[in-house]
């Protein structure tokens, strides 16, 4: 080890930053059941491991950049939610997560100061146990602006905030996830499972069970041989009359001679030629296709055609207030369907109740020649593109950067925003602009994840590697009894949320327990909820307060700071 410490990892020592996230993308990989460490607490794992076995120390600029990115689209990715939860519907969910958050702050504060815990523990305790990573990185840069102190003493505490991290994250993770996916509900005297079905019965929403779906097709495609009324007339004219008798019956494909003619709808329907028709199920039996085009064929080449994936945002006040139902009744929906529902930059779960509002996205399939007019008649098409667009990024990242340099002078003590919370504050006014207009400022899903996933296991990575030197001597510092208060900072918020949730505003259980998962920011959680409730139904309550934990949680990462400062 010391060779390879000497002659690989001291002079290279970005060698030793892929292989810690090597290392800890598969130490994040343990799980049990819905529960798992995760990548980013499996990567300060590695970096504390592999920091104190080598003692090499990794220049900050490049941890300050991958934590400016990772909080630019973590911004980005929840801004839409987070100024959607202002809204009227979205406050009693934005109330819990506030009290949640609050709660968490209040009582982690009391520990440090009963225990006597500095700045770096002390956030390091509010990180681990209402389980927000973006708190290490906040704090530590908060503690670099504390007066007073020597360069080794910040140093010092700095290294502290991942130790108390490291410590209290995976208990708090497991206690969330097992007191709202098992205790809670039943203390509400609620079954998880039975009161999601309900729920989802009275929201219309789909089936939950990816290998079921519904035996019936309200919108078919057929093929018949033209050998009687179709016979000497134009597509027009045919589809002119199916829709004076209100039937919404579209010929989509015609083969002649055994060749697929080009669509138009002046062609003139010969005898002999097989016909594809689409049509909704009820108005193709009222016309009877047998008697009045033909026999029905079974032409695969004729049926089999390509269709098209096109996502439209909708702004045509004809269509908004519409619910999905009535907007899948629409003749030009004929032959199309909704495969998916985009709300504020996140999928939506589909409904067939959902409204839709100005700047909603549907993702439509059906064939070129139908999608297209559909698209055209809900408003504006949404190029489909993997590139980044990088103006948009940076432009925001400087800027956000700008907006956190000034500081504010409380009790003596400088405080800012930072470069990394005026990052975060930027990505959530980008990601809302982007949620609102989604033709301006494309970052697809990949980016996204690098920019976020990568970005903050990459900073965590750094931040244990600098700090595992020093990890068994703060360990001591800190004592195991670190691990008993940080399961109770992780437990009374919870507790506090859902007695609001229930009692205030009269949330139900399923998307309670959803709303609490996202006031603290705990994914594993919502996973644990779902698996338990046997439903998606818990995920219509995590989006919002997971937005407004977010940037709670992470602001609290300099206020715990301040305080303790």
């Amino acid at each position: 080890m010391d060779w390879i410490t000497a002659h690989v990892f001291k002079p290279y020592p970005e060698l030793l930053i892929f292989l810690t996230i090597s290392i800890g993308f598969l130490v994040g990989k343990v799980r049990y059941k819905a529960i798992g460490l995760g990548a980013v607490t499996g990567c300060l794992i590695a970096g504390l491991f592999t920091g104190w076995v080598t003692d090499v120390t990794i220049n900050g600029t490049v941890k300050s950049v991958f934590f400016i990115m990772f909080l630019f689209a973590l911004g980005y990715k929840v801004g839409p939610q987070f100024f959607r939860g202002l809204k009227k519907d979205g406050l009693p969910q934005v109330g819990v997560a506030v009290a949640v958050c609050v709660t968490g702050l209040g009582i982690c504060y009391a520990f440090d100061k009963m225990l006597g815990y500095g700045p770096g523990l002390g956030a390091g305790l509010l990180g681990g146990a209402l389980t927000q990573s973006a708190v290490i990185g906040v704090a530590q840069d908060a503690i670099a602006n504390i007066q007073g102190l020597s360069p080794d003493q910040i140093t010092a505490e700095q290294n502290l905030v991942p130790i108390g991290y490291a410590v209290t994250y995976p208990l708090g993770t497991i206690l969330c996830a097992i007191l709202l996916a098992n205790i809670a509900p039943r203390l509400l005297k609620s079954d998880l499972a039975a009161d999601s079905k309900q729920l989802a019965i009275e929201l219309d929403a789909p089936e939950d069970n990816p290998d079921l779906s519904e035996g019936y097709y309200e919108v078919v495609l057929r093929a018949f041989s033209a050998v009687n009324g179709f016979v000497g007339r134009t597509i027009d004219d045919i589809e002119a009359q199916q829709k004076e008798l209100g039937r919404r019956i579209y010929v989509t494909r015609v083969r002649r001679d055994g060749a697929i003619l080009d669509h138009s709808q002046q062609t003139v329907i010969e005898r002999g030629d097989t016909v594809a028709v689409s049509a909704l199920r009820h108005d193709l039996v009222d016309f009877d296709p047998v008697a009045h085009i033909g026999p029905e064929q079974d032409d695969a080449g004729l049926l089999g055609y390509q269709t098209e994936h096109l996502s439209v945002v909708c702004s045509e006040q004809a269509q908004l207030g519409k619910t999905i139902a009535e907007v899948r009744r629409e003749p030009f929906m004929v032959g199309v369907f909704v495969d998916k529902v985009y709300r504020s930059g996140a999928e939506f779960p589909y409904r067939l109740s959902t409204r839709l509002e100005r700047g909603d996205t549907l993702v439509l399939t059906g064939p070129k020649r139908l999608v297209d007019p559909a698209a055209k008649a809900l408003g504006k098409t949404v190029p489909t593109s993997f590139a980044t667009d990088m103006v948009w990024v940076g432009l925001g990242i400087f800027l956000g950067g700008c907006i956190g340099i000034p500081a504010l002078t409380a009790g003596g003590v400088p405080i800012s925003l930072s470069t990394s919370g005026g990052a975060l504050i930027m990505g959530l006014v980008f990601g809302w602009i982007r949620g609102k207009y989604p033709t301006y400022g494309n970052v697809p899903p990949g980016a996204q994840w690098f920019m976020d996933t990568f970005g903050l296991c990459a900073f965590v990575a750094i931040v244990g590697v600098n700090a595992g030197p020093g990890f068994t001597s703060g360990l001591s510092q800190a004592g195991w009894g670190l691990l008993l208060w940080g399961a109770v900072a992780t437990v009374v918020p919870l507790i506090v949320g859902i007695l609001v949730g229930h009692y205030v505003f009269r949330i139900r259980t399923p998307i309670l327990m959803g709303v609490v998962a996202g006031a603290q920011t705990t994914t594993a959680a919502i996973g644990a909820i779902n698996e338990e409730a046997k439903s998606q139904i818990p995920t219509l309550g995590y989006t919002i307060p997971y937005a407004a934990g977010n940037v709670l949680l992470t602001i609290w990462g300099a206020i715990i700071v301040a305080l303790l400062g």
